[in-house]
């Protein structure tokens, strides 16, 4: 009895914070002004390499990020100046609570939660109230060969991404990073979970392509450039990718499409 109580607040709660969730959401798809970003760099490991890569990132260290977004809106017809705004907060010492492996829907929820009382606690930042909060965690490539999967929420609008400590992947950082970005403006995956194959069509960056494969370009929520029916390869900056038209609908680029994304 306790526990289907504790069930049923676990669900009122989740609805009202749903209800803030979309309303935010809705605010930051209207492109009516700019968004502005937070990134809270965090040490994802003890690596004197990581604590000195951390040290030296600034605003700058993030402009190719809004630049692309700029890009992005213009080829969209979008008239907003200045869409997204990034700005980098003071090293965070504490880590997120990281989304356990495999998860019951419990579980997430959960989760979910902790994470947004967590981020709550440690978004201090100058200047304006950020509309999104990206906690990014770097790791020495030297210790670290492989990643952690990352997570973008649009509910609370907060990202946990794990990233290399490495100028030399500076801009693939910058494809992980937006990808999750924009998972907290509501833009759906659209690779295979269990192969990470981008899907046809929404995941191509040139659905009518001909002949189809290879394609030039990854579309930025495919995650990857398709070569073959197996095979794809990692964007190894946002030079080489874009938002197709089912993410930009899903964003508020575009307020409705027909088939293929045609208005």
């Amino acid at each position: 009895m306790f526990r289907k109580f504790r069930i049923l607040i676990l669900l009122l709660v989740l609805a009202t914070v749903g209800l803030g969730a979309w309303r935010s959401n809705s605010r930051l798809t209207a492109w009516e002004h700019t968004i502005h970003v937070a990134i809270y760099p965090i040490a994802g490991d003890d690596s004197p390499a990581t604590a000195s890569y951390i040290r030296g990132l600034n605003n700058e260290s993030f402009l190719e990020i809004a630049q692309w977004m700029q890009q992005q809106t213009e080829k969209q017809g979008l008239a907003i100046l200045q869409p997204v705004a990034l700005r980098v907060a003071p090293p965070l010492a504490e880590t997120p609570p990281l989304r356990p492996n495999q998860p019951s829907a419990l579980d997430a929820m959960l989760w979910s939660l902790k994470l947004r009382r967590w981020a709550s606690q440690h978004d201090q930042i100058d200047g304006p109230k950020p509309h999104v909060r990206l906690f990014v965690l770097f790791h020495d490539p030297a210790r670290n060969p492989s990643m952690p999967h990352s997570t973008g929420l649009s509910k609370g609008q907060i990202g946990v991404i794990h990233a290399y400590a490495s100028r030399q992947q500076r801009r693939q950082n910058a494809v992980v990073i937006t990808h999750e970005m924009l998972h907290t403006f509501g833009a759906t995956d659209k690779y295979d979970l269990a192969t990470l194959q981008p899907i046809y069509p929404q995941g191509y960056a040139e659905p009518g392509r001909d002949p189809r494969l290879p394609q030039e370009m990854a579309e930025i929520m495919g995650g990857r450039i398709p070569l073959d029916e197996q095979n794809a390869e990692i964007p190894t900056s946002l030079a080489d990718t874009l938002i197709g038209w089912q993410t930009a609908q899903e964003i508020g680029f575009l307020r409705s499409t027909g088939k293929n994304g045609q208005n």
